[in-house]
């Protein structure tokens, strides 16, 4: 496992790691506007401009695209989020158990870990052209697509720098972000198995799977691990052996047990 506290400060900027629960807010911004998934989404949002330019879609029929979007989107991160990330599946499929561990699995063994919180581009991109991309042609043809594909891109964009306040160590003044930034924390230091919607938890409601901690009177044993424990990877040994280990505990507390 990686040493949480080794000093990598004489490397390049993107070359350290970066823990959001030592970052300040400016610390933050600086190094999210900075990082190549936030880079390349903007550029994609910039790509959908310039195809909208080319084939317009009517300003009834934009609109329609960009609001079906924000509805959708939430839905599909939440499906996304309880059945693909948290199932109990993809690490049981050698060639798919790499994208697990780097899509989620190392994201709960260490929370704030800024490198590993950010989606990775190969799943994400695909997955927001197919949950956007029909519909806003269906809604006004390639100028739709546009428009919902790159609102999708900027609902994403919004999404991560949200995921990075919830794990920053400071307390937000507008109550709203409070209450997100405290559903998202006891997801991933209290019960795994809820409060999978990041930035809106209308689903969770709906779907049964919305909490507060006083819900639920015990920790989850497998909040670190996702479930990936030593009986599973016994069976399923490939998340193991790239991650050389499982661990289960809170990731400062091992990081101070190995100093």
């Amino acid at each position: 496992m990686n040493d949480t506290f080794a000093d990598d400060s004489h490397l390049p900027f993107w070359k350290r790691s970066h823990y959001l629960d030592r970052m300040t807010l400016g610390q933050l911004v600086a190094a999210y506007f900075q990082h190549y998934t936030i880079v390349a989404y903007l550029a994609v949002v910039a790509l959908c401009m310039l195809g909208w330019a080319m084939r317009p879609a009517g300003l009834w029929q934009t609109l329609g695209a960009v609001g079906a979007a924000l509805v959708v989107y939430p839905l599909v991160w939440h499906l996304l989020h309880q059945y693909v990330l948290h199932g109990q599946w993809m690490y049981r499929i050698k060639w798919l158990s790499p994208t697990w561990k780097r899509i989620h699995y190392d994201h709960h063994q260490d929370p704030n870990h800024l490198e590993v919180l950010f989606g990775a581009m190969h799943t994400t991109l695909p997955t927001i052209a197919i949950a956007t991309v029909p519909m806003g042609w269906l809604i006004g043809g390639a100028g739709g697509a546009f428009a919902a594909l790159g609102t999708g891109i900027l609902t994403t964009c919004y999404y991560e720098f949200m995921h990075c306040i919830q794990h920053l160590s400071f307390k937000p003044k507008w109550k709203w972000v409070q209450f997100m930034k405290q559903r998202h924390n006891e997801h991933h230091y209290f019960d795994e198995d809820g409060n999978f919607g990041i930035t809106n938890y209308v689903f969770d409601r709906l779907l049964g799977t919305f909490y507060e901690k006083k819900d639920r009177p015990e920790r989850s044993p497998t909040v670190f691990n996702l479930g990936y424990t030593e009986d599973v990877a016994a069976t399923y040994p490939w998340v193991k052996e790239l991650s050389g280990g499982i661990a289960s505990g809170h990731p400062r507390r091992r990081a101070l047990a190995r100093d």
